[in-house]
Parts: C-alpha cells; structure tokens; sequence
C-alpha cells in the first residue's frame, strides 16, 4: 500500500492530477462558507438543529445549507435532472437509444441534455426553498429585488459546482460529482467530532466502543456487498471467418449484488421528504381540515418507528426499480446472441433472458435489504443507545466508502497504464 502510495507521487502527471482535484474540492469547501447576503446564519442553524430531514439534506450539502451558502444545493439539481433523464428512457425510445446503444457519443449527448434540465430545476428548487423558509421564520422578510438575487446567486452556485465536478471528471481520479459529495459529508466529521467531546461521558465508555464496534461491522459490510456480484457463465461458440477461428472461449457475465448505488435511498428521501415539507405549510392555514390533516401527517412522521418502517420499505422498492431501469435482461440476452454467446444449459434468446431476469431478481433482493438496513440505521443506533451525537450516518457511510472503492480503482488503472507504457 504505501508502495503505492510513493508511487503515485513519483509520477508527475499523475500527482498534478491529484493535486488539481484537491484544489477544486477546497474550492468547493470555500464556498460551502460564503453565505447569501442578509441572511441570519445563527437562526438557520437553529431550524435545522430541530428539523431532522432537512438536517439530513444539511449533511449532503456538508453545512453548505445550514451556512445558506450560494453552494446550499449542492449538486442535488444535476443529480435530479439525471434521474428524470433515465427515468424518461422508460417512455422514450429515443433517450433510450441514446443512452444504451450510441456509445460514448450518446451518453456525453445525454449528460449534456441533463446539464440543460439542470438550470431551470435549480432555479426552481432555490426559490422553493428559499420561500419554505421565510414562511417557517427561519428567514426575515425577502423582498422581490432580493428574491431573485438570491435565487440567481445559489443557481449559479449549484451550476458551478456542477463544472467543478466535470473538471474532476476530465482528471481520471474518480467521479466529480461523487466526490464533491463526499467532500460534503467528510467535512460534517471534524464538527461531529467536537460535539461529542463536548458532550463526553465516563459512564458511556462501553457504549461508545460498542458504537465504534458496529462502526467497524458496518464499514465491512459496505466494502463486502458493494464488492459482491454473481458471476453467470458465457460460453462463445467458435465461428470461421475467412481463414480464421473466432470464439471458442469462456467468460462470464459479472452481476453486481447493489447494481442500483445509493439512488433508491435518494427516491426514497425524496418521497419521505414531500408530506412533511407539505404539513409545514399547511401548518400556517386557518383552514380547520387542512389544519387537522397538518398536524396528522407532523405526527406520523414524527413517530421514528412508523418513519423507520415507511424508509426501509421505500428503499427496498426503489431498489428493484431502479434496477429493473437500468438492467435489460431482453438487451443483454439478444446481444449475447448475435455474438455466438449462451450460457451453459440455457436456450439462447428469450428463455435466457428469463433466466437472467429470474438471477437479478435473486440477487437484488440481499442488495435491497442490505441498502434498507443502512438507511435505518442511524434510527436503531439512537433508539439502541439513546446518544444523539454519534450518528452512524448509514447513507453517508455507503457513499464515503463507494467512493473511495472507486476512485482507488481509477488511481489503480492509472498506475497500470503507465506501467504498460514504462513510466
């Protein structure tokens, strides 16, 4: 490991990269500080201290919320737009194409299509936001010049980020947008940290080397599962073209436990975000029904077993749809086909790719519950040992350790590559 290490620094193009990418995340952390011009920080802070999801989207943005920075969105619109985009390939045949069949052409084509939609659903999203505040009285009174200033400051912010996170990209160090994540999250743990000395109790010792304990478990199971995948034999009949044999070989087709990433725990979010974010509106209304199903809907989520439960099985359904989404069973069975390929014992053609439905639909389940479990976690944690201030952020661990998997794996490809090329 440390030989590697040294190694990377021994490489100049390579260490300049690093070094870039450094940069542009301090870049990042510097404007997660800059706050929007007349705003009251402290009493932002305070909401978000007693408002737990937005005190979780405040961990994604790593403070840049709470601080109502002009990078509060973080890269949660382009995050956004890319999801409608692949949801779209469902109903459009011609995203689709793009995406699956037109190479490297149509995905920087489709990427670019979610730079557009990025735009107008950060526009939209900043003034949303912005005006849920004011009327919760974490904001003072916005009038109209200093509605759109803002609106346009915290746009600019979330599209310049998004940039950054292309620059990154470019580098071949690991995945931009993932990274000015992790920075987000990462940047929460110093803070984290302080608070728990603050709060130290002797008499809590073996609760917090229990906690450290899981901690450990947990992060080993990250590793494992992300890791995992079921590998499906291929056969490759042999073929004569010309004067020569082609195929005769075997392979096999690699099937990823967790194929769907952390986006099922963002649906999710997503979906447990909405009525809560709705009953504090209404909470406002003189209207007596509104009112009454307001303070319903403020219970019911307020309940951490009733949220736990809702959380765990909106992950586990997302999971499947996301990955039903993004794996063809039909596709891959056809291309299999037309290439000389099958999978020992099994027909080619349909009765492959029910086969190969029937494996994923296995699969995914250990994958679904795994990511169910993570994203409940941090609820078990506190309801277990009764302490507030050490958070096993589950998701956040998934992310932080999905990204570092990979972008030891980009720095490693790197590292091969200049080997082959004598660097």
């Amino acid at each position: 490991m440390f030989e590697k290490i040294t190694q990377i620094f021994r490489i100049p193009d390579l260490r300049n990269r690093i070094f870039f990418v450094i940069a542009l995340l301090a870049v990042f952390r510097l404007l997660a500080v800059i706050p929007v011009p007349g705003v009251n920080v402290a009493q932002l802070r305070a909401f978000f201290a007693d408002h737990q999801f937005f005190g979780l989207l405040n961990i994604f943005s790593g403070g840049a919320l709470s601080n109502f920075s002009i990078a509060m969105l973080g890269v949660g619109p382009y995050i956004t737009a890319t999801i409608i985009f692949q949801l779209l390939t469902l109903i459009f045949p011609r995203i689709k194409e793009m995406y699956y069949e037109e190479g490297e052409a149509g995905r920087a084509k489709f990427n670019q299509y979610s730079r557009y939609l990025t735009v107008p659903l950060a526009i939209v999203q900043a003034f949303a936001f912005l005006t849920l505040l004011k009327n919760q009285g974490a904001l003072g009174p916005i009038a109209g010049f200093d509605m759109f200033r803002n609106v346009m400051l915290v746009t600019a912010g979330s599209i310049f980020l998004m940039w950054l996170g292309e620059l990154i990209t470019e580098k071949k160090i690991g995945n931009g947008i993932s990274l000015i994540i992790f920075a987000g999250i990462v940047a929460g743990v110093p803070n984290a940290i302080r608070q728990n000395i603050l709060t130290y109790d002797p008499s809590k010792i073996p609760t917090y080397l229990a906690f450290f304990a899981v901690a450990l478990v947990v992060i080993a199971g990250v590793v494992l599962i992300n890791e995992s995948e079921r590998k499906i034999p291929v056969n490759y009949a042999k073929r004569v073209r010309g004067m020569r044999l082609y195929g005769g070989v075997s392979t096999y087709l690699p099937l990823r436990v967790n194929q769907a990433g952390v986006i099922p725990i963002i649906f999710a979010l997503s979906i447990l975000l909405f009525p809560p974010t709705i009953a504090q509106i209404l909470s406002a209304t003189q209207n007596q029904q509104l009112l009454k199903a307001a303070l319903w809907l403020q219970r019911l989520f307020a309940d951490q077993t009733t949220y736990g439960v809702m959380y765990f099985l909106l992950v586990v359904i997302f999971t499947y749809f996301y990955t039903f989404i993004t794996f063809e069973p039909n596709e891959i069975a056809t291309n299999l086909q037309k290439q000389g390929g099958f999978i020992p014992g099994i027909r080619p053609g349909t009765t492959t790719a029910g086969y190969l439905s029937k494996i994923v639909t296995r699969v995914t389940l250990l994958g679904a519950v795994f990511l169910g479990s993570i994203a409940v976690l941090p609820l078990v944690l506190q309801g277990v040992t009764g302490i507030t201030t050490l958070t096993l952020g589950g998701t956040s661990l998934l992310i932080v350790v999905s990204v570092a998997l990979e972008t030891m794996r980009q720095i490693k490809a790197q590292l091969v590559m200049r080997e082959y090329e004598g660097f």
